[in-house]
């Protein structure tokens, strides 16, 4: 194994654990504050039963997710030393903000964990709040810098160096806004269905229980919309990608020709000796409509880029495939949900659709992942695209199978802890008997 893949196996490895917190981390204290928010509009207990138990589970997968993204963080400057050397001056700015981001979170989750009988209901729930914003705010950033990793600006390249760096003009990158908003509504979406699946599967378990049917409620108005406003945040991304990154456009629709009115095609396995993309199902115009909204749009194909500047096109094509194909589903079960609901039908009257909700709930997360995998895939051999390539960016160290290795045992013992923590948080009260207390106005034991 080389030195290169290993360093790119060991950063994919780190990014795919870690994003499963991050997100979660972003979606779950929205869901939260609604919670709370609807506690104190209506006192119906149950409302306050979820909120707490979603602070709990917002503080373990802080916890967790601090860690990796820790790693992340030294993992960046050890194995893309080069990139760090050139780039650091013009993103050193958004991360800054991004670690500001993280410590107000990690303040104010203390705050509303401990704050239930010291703040005014007011105050705790605004110190609720901002832990949502500043979630939020955290993996925004962060997607600034990878905006500005696949659409650089903000700086003069002089003899290979960067001069005059405008770290205003790179938080605004052409990239930077849309994937940041991709992103979130990403989180949203894949934590909202998670959490309604969870809640779904519980609830085939125990059909009276009202904690259930209000979890599924909140979970799918925050998933649901996510899903939905996806599709338009999607389609203006990939209008950016077009224009900014016409080579993976290419790779993402297996495309190897240059044409006006170009096909969108779905499925099919890309084939990069022949230059086809073999049984997939083409719906004429489509890629020049949704990419310049014109039928009669000339879509660059790979055939515009040198050979050796291609990504792996079956895996970029692949992923982004998943990624559509899942996304069609849960806006599809979304628009199911908001029917129920507009026809007053109980989300526990159905076995048929908690069963659905129990099928979807990792769903979100493998179109996540497949999204980033189309994001980081889709940029090579450029870790800042047109500017470096990630093989000049890699260290000098040698060993780096044994970190990986070692980084990968690391997540693995993660992972463990936090389903064991996870798996007891969700059965550790029954739901009904939390409810009783509250009514009665007693202490949680998880308060």
């Amino acid at each position: 194994m080389s030195d290169l893949f290993a360093a790119r196996t060991q950063m994919a490895v780190s990014l795919a654990f870690h994003i499963i917190f991050a997100v979660i981390g972003v979606a779950l204290p929205l869901m939260m504050v609604i919670a709370e928010t609807c506690w104190l509009h209506t006192r119906n207990p149950v409302y306050l039963c979820l909120a707490k138990r979603w602070a709990k589970g917002t503080a373990i997968l802080f916890a967790i997710g601090a860690v990796s993204g820790t790693v992340l963080s030294f993992e960046m400057g050890l194995l893309w030393p080069h990139f760090m050397g050139a780039a650091g001056s013009a993103i050193g700015m958004p991360f800054s903000l991004e670690g500001f981001a993280f410590f107000t979170e990690a303040i104010f989750l203390g705050i509303y964990l401990y704050g239930w009988r010291r703040t005014s209901p007011l105050a705790h729930l605004f110190s609720g709040a901002v832990v949502a914003v500043s979630g939020l705010a955290s993996a925004m950033f962060v997607c600034l810098v990878n905006g500005w990793m696949n659409t650089p600006t903000g700086f003069r390249l002089v003899n290979g160096q960067f001069t005059d760096i405008n770290v205003w003009e790179a938080l605004r990158n052409p990239a930077g806004m849309p994937e940041a908003i991709h992103m979130s509504l990403a989180a949203y979406c894949a934590a909202g269905f998670a959490t309604a699946g969870v809640h779904a599967f519980l609830a085939l378990r125990e059909h009276s229980s009202r904690f259930h049917r209000c979890a599924i409620a909140i979970a799918l108005v925050v998933g649901g919309s996510a899903a939905v406003l996806q599709a338009v945040s999607g389609d203006a991304l990939a209008r950016v990608t077009a224009i900014n990154q016409p080579t993976k456009l290419a790779a993402m629709e297996g495309d190897f020709q240059t044409r006006s009115g170009a096909p969108l095609r779905i499925g099919g396995l890309p084939d990069v000796n022949t230059r086809q993309t073999k049984d997939a199902i083409e719906i004429p115009y489509g890629l020049s409509v949704l990419a310049f909204h014109s039928p009669k749009a000339v879509v660059a194909g790979l055939d515009q880029t040198p050979r050796n500047e291609w990504p792996n096109v079956l895996v970029v094509h692949i992923a982004f495939q998943i990624m559509v194909g899942i996304g069609t589903i849960l806006v599809g079960v979304s628009l199911l949900f908001a029917w129920l609901a507009w026809r007053r039908r109980s989300l526990l009257a159905s076995d048929y659709f908690l069963k659905l909700l129990v099928l979807c709930s990792p769903l979100g997360f493998i179109a996540l992942e497949s999204g980033w995998v189309v994001t980081e895939a889709g940029r090579q051999p450029w870790i800042i695209y047109h500017i470096m390539k990630t093989s000049a960016a890699v260290t000098t160290m040698p060993g780096l199978m044994n970190t990986l290795v070692l980084f990968t045992l690391l997540y693995l013992f993660l992972a463990v802890i936090v389903i064991g923590l996870m798996s007891r948080h969700i059965i550790a009260t029954p739901p009904e008997a939390e409810i009783q207390a509250v009514a009665a106005g007693e202490v949680l034991t998880h308060a």
